[in-house]
Parts: C-alpha cells; sequence; structure tokens
C-alpha cells in the first residue's frame, strides 16, 4: 500500500515537471529581452552587447568600492575603562 502511494506520488510529480517543461518551452524566452535598468547608470546610455554591459557593470561596483574604502570610519570612544 505504501508503496503505491509512494508510486502514484513519482508518478503525480513528474507530471507536473513535464507541464512546466512545456510551458517553459512554449514561452518567448526571456534571453531576447532587454535588461532591466542599473541603479546609478545614465538612463540613456546605448544599449550594447552583454559583454559590454558586464563591464559596465564590473566597472560601476569597482568605482562603488573604491569610494566606500575611502571614506573614513567613525572611531569608538573608550568609555568603558
Amino acid at each position: 500500500m505504501l508503496r503505491t502511494f509512494g508510486l502514484i506520488g513519482l508518478v503525480v510529480a513528474l507530471a507536473i515537471v513535464a507541464v512546466l517543461a512545456k510551458r517553459q518551452a512554449q514561452a518567448p524566452h526571456a534571453a531576447t529581452q532587454p535588461l532591466p535598468a542599473v541603479p546609478g547608470a545614465p538612463a540613456s546610455a546605448p544599449a550594447g552587447s552583454v559583454r559590454d554591459q558586464t563591464q559596465q557593470i564590473q566597472q560601476q561596483v569597482r568605482q562603488q568600492m573604491d569610494t566606500l574604502m575611502q571614506q573614513a570610519r567613525p572611531m569608538p570612544d573608550d568609555e568603558s575603562k
């Protein structure tokens, strides 16, 4: 009896996966849609290749990290003594 329920559960799970795979295959590909805008990027920037966009994002992250690393951290007061 327990094996029967396990087998039925497996068949149901496979059927769900098959339906989802069929829907995904019929859906328009997301790779052809433009990437969402990056915060802080100029709105009028021309859409380049994926490689150009990736390099631009990496450069922006480097610049932001450099800016954050240049900021001085506040030092705590030693009042616990």
